[in-house]
């Protein structure tokens, strides 16, 4: 069975619902069990004009659409915060303090958000009012996180990497450098390892008024190594210039004990912001992301509730259920529905239709059956 893929249906009541939905238990044990279903609890809301329906039908559709779009957001983004512990997006993707499936299985109204004595259009209203909020302030929430995130992964690899770009703080000291002469400056130039030899040759050479024997070896990594070397300021020019002709790089980098201090601190400084945010914004997004869930269900128990109204009249008579398809039932469960329900609507679509045996397959919008369906998939933690 595919934990994650569910029918939301309803039918016209018989005698009494009990009786709809023990019909619909029957129809789909035999000749084996197609599916786990389930009675899908709707209270009695404002039925309104045919006309405010009509309209409002639409409108659920497109609200449908995107509350379940920022709630996949919401969720998308707690996997990337998660990071080396995302493979466990899944148990932190709760509604109202229950896994996902046990909140759509057992669904009750929440008649302290949604007071059922408003108007249908009012309900849909503050949904949409409530999940805009949310979407905003993920925004906001999220583009400062990233931000953050970004200016320490930049520092973080200034701080590794290559010798021709990363951060120098950490290698030198102060004594590979002259600070306190008016003349003399001590450069930091990257030699490529095969070349070392050459360095040692030519490093005096590359222009007039260079420190004999100023050369030292700081470090050097896989590729290449940290060398400084001593000279007049006034030739600082044209030695880089005859540097570079022999493949040296000399990097831009004057010691400055202060400002290499407040390097370092920038980079603790950034670190310790982002775990200090970390919990919160957590703890923010799943809490978000329960409210934004719970709001998509509720948009489905409206439209649920409206296209029976549409479909069956009134006075209001329907049983709403959920069906949890077991692997490779679906083809078998659609023929064994469109049978059950054929008087509603004989010219509504069968399951002549292909691909129903696709998990996770999203119905398009102009699939027609003689019963109200709206599909369901609650795996947030893959994208889709």
């Amino acid at each position: 069975m595919s934990l994650t893929d569910f029918w939301l249906i309803s039918a016209p009541g018989d005698k009494t619902c009990q009786q709809t939905f023990d019909k619909l238990n029957n129809v789909t044990s035999k000749p084996t069990n197609m599916s786990m279903n389930y009675k899908f609890n709707i209270p009695d809301l404002k039925v309104g004009t045919l006309d405010v329906l009509v309209g409002l039908s639409d409108e659920l559709g497109k609200l449908d659409a995107y509350v379940e779009g920022v709630a996949r957001k919401l969720a998308y983004y707690l996997g990337d915060v998660l990071e080396d512990v995302k493979d466990r997006l899944a148990e932190n993707l709760t509604a109202s303090g229950v896994d996902l499936t046990s909140y759509v299985t057992r669904f009750q109204w929440d008649l302290a958000k949604y007071p059922i004595k408003q108007p249908l259009k009012n309900i849909a209203e503050i949904i949409s009012k409530q999940v805009t909020q949310m979407d905003s302030d993920l925004k906001t929430k999220s583009s400062a996180y990233n931000n953050l995130k970004g200016n320490l992964q930049s520092l973080e690899r200034k701080a590794t990497g290559s010798l021709l770009t990363r951060n120098l703080g950490d290698l030198v000291k102060k004594e590979d450098f002259i600070t306190e002469s008016e003349y003399l400056v001590t450069l930091i130039v990257v030699v490529p390892k095969a070349s070392f030899q050459e360095w040692e040759a030519k490093y005096e050479k590359l222009a007039d008024m260079v420190v004999p024997k100023s050369s030292r070896k700081i470090t050097e990594d896989a590729e290449h190594g940290l060398f400084t070397v001593t000279l007049f300021q006034k030739v600082v020019d044209e030695y880089k210039l005859h540097a570079r002709e022999n493949r040296f790089t000399v990097r831009d980098f004057k010691y400055n004990e202060q400002a290499l201090a407040a390097g370092k601190d920038e980079l603790n400084k950034l670190a310790a912001d982002k775990k200090r945010q970390y919990g919160p914004l957590v703890r923010w997004l799943k809490i978000n992301f329960s409210e934004a869930f719970m709001a998509w269900i509720h948009v489905k128990a409206l439209r649920v509730f409206v296209e029976s109204v549409l479909r069956y009249g009134l006075p209001v008579n329907f049983q709403p259920m959920l069906l949890q398809p077991y692997k490779k039932s679906q083809r078998k469960l659609r023929e064994n529905l469109a049978i059950l329900y054929n008087h509603l609507d004989s010219n509504a679509g069968t399951a002549t239709d292909s691909g129903y045996d696709i998990p996770g397959l999203m119905m398009n919008q102009q699939e027609y059956y003689a019963y109200v369906y709206y599909p369901i998939n609650i795996n947030f933690w893959e994208r889709i």
